[in-house]
Parts: structure tokens; sequence; C-alpha cells
């Protein structure tokens, strides 16, 4: 599988380390103004680093579009004429419908959202995928892709606007419930690098419980509390201060926003 990266920026980067870790493709293209930033791969095998996206986009079957959303529609319009009918495009611009790319490109080209988070850096992002395609053998090269930096799903493109506020949002939801967990464990008497220890490793063990026994929450957490013990307490005092209704408003709110931004733009 021969992949470009159109715009080598932070999350390109991950994802091209992503990849190189897995040697999933017989060559990468990394592309980006300031070649100097990507030193770090001149001497991977089979990776090529290049200022020149047309003689990336050429050499490729697969290309990542990993840029600003400003840039986006530029790129595409210079990409539209090296396009055959065996490119994939591949963006991971938040935002860009892929109506607006089919304006852009055509509607014959295999065109794929990609929406994955910030965990992607260290293999363990959430990406939801969806397409134009009904080739299910463009869609398995997508997840195949996105599978060796953590966990992808298909997902129609009117839900993009909600996995952005799960799974992208949802990084810094999470990482506010792991800092709340944080100052309580300083209040109970331990110090700060202990009581963050506590809380990170904590939330991994819970989430990993999940996705290894495909366990509903409440199951796990009827295994842990006694009647009149103190997981049950401080679960009920917990919802009496509102923290599950509060999530949800808040997801909610960040859904009502995001389609305010949208219908701006």
């Amino acid at each position: 599988m021969k992949i470009a990266i159109i715009g080598t920026g932070n999350l390109g980067k991950s994802i091209a380390k992503g990849l190189t870790q897995n040697n999933s493709f017989s060559q990468l293209f990394l592309t980006k103004r300031n070649i100097e930033e990507l030193n770090e791969f001149k001497e991977v095998p089979n990776v090529f680093i290049s200022s020149n996206n047309k003689e990336a986009i050429t050499a490729s079957d697969v290309l990542i579009f990993a840029v600003q959303p400003t840039h986006l529609e530029a790129l595409l319009k210079e990409t539209a004429p090296l396009l055959s009918d065996n490119h994939i495009v591949i963006s991971t611009v938040a935002g860009f419908s892929i109506e607006k790319m089919e304006a852009l490109i055509g509607s014959d080209t295999t065109i794929i959202r990609a929406m994955p988070n910030t965990a992607i850096a260290v293999g363990k992002s959430m990406t939801c995928l969806s397409g134009n395609t009904q080739k299910k053998e463009d869609l398995e090269i997508a997840t195949t892709i996105f599978n060796q930096l953590g966990t992808s799903m298909i997902i129609p493109e009117d839900q993009m606007q909600a996995a952005t506020v799960i799974c992208a949002s949802g990084i810094a939801f999470w990482m506010r419930l792991i800092r709340a967990t944080t100052q309580a464990a300083i209040q109970l008497g331990f110090d700060a690098k202990e009581a963050q220890e506590l809380a990170m490793h904590t939330s991994e063990g819970a989430a990993n419980l999940l996705i290894a026994t495909g366990n509903h929450p409440e199951e796990e957490i009827d295994k842990v509390t006694t009647p009149k013990g103190c997981t049950i307490e401080g679960l009920n005092e917990m919802e009496h201060k509102g923290l599950s209704a509060a999530l949800i408003q808040g997801m909610v709110a960040s859904f009502n926003k995001i389609n305010t931004i949208k219908k701006e733009n």
C-alpha cells in the first residue's frame, strides 16, 4: 500500500508514527513546507519526505489530508487533476463535508472522512470513519490504517458532529474527570504525583475492563458496591450533586455549539 500524508503536522506525524511502527505500507510519502520538521523519519525505510505535494500524490494510492481547514480547499483543487480511479482520499479535517469535497475533486473519487482524537499519538485513538463509497475494500483499507492507531468505527456522515463531541472533545471531558479524581486523592492525603497516577491507572483499568468483557458499566459497578458500603455512598452523593446529568448536559451543549459553528461557516 502506497500512502501519502499531505500536511504532516502534529496529527500527520502521529499517523506516520503509527504506520511506521506497524510497517503497514510499501512506501510512505510525508509532505510539509518545512521538511526539516520531519527529520525523525529520514532514516525510516521506504519513507520519503518532500515539500512537493504533486510528487507524493502521483506516487501514492491512499492520500491522507491532515491539514488545517483553511488550507484544504486549495489543496483539493490542486489535487483534482492528479487523481486516478485508484486513489482513495481520506480527510481528517473537521467540518469539511464529503459533499463539499466532491464538488472540488468529483464524486467518482473515493472520499473518506476520518475523525480521530489526540490519543492517536499513543496508538489509542477512537477514530470514526464515513465515506461516499460502497466499495467494501476501500473502507477496509481505511479501517486497517486507523486500527493500527487505536480503534475505528464506520458511521453515517450525519453522525460525524456527534462523534466529534464524544471522541475528540471527549478526551477533554475525560481529562477533567481524571483531574477531579486527582484533586480528591490529594485531599485524602496523597501527594500530587501519586494522586494523578492513582487516577490515571484506575480510569485506564475501568475502560479496559469494559473493553475486555463487553459488560455494561452497571454490571462492573455492581461488583464493587456492597450494602451500606462506601462505594454506594460515594456514588449516590455524586448523583445527588448531578454528576451524570452535568456530563450529559455538557456533551449536548458541545454538540449544539458545533452545529452552530457549522451553520456559521
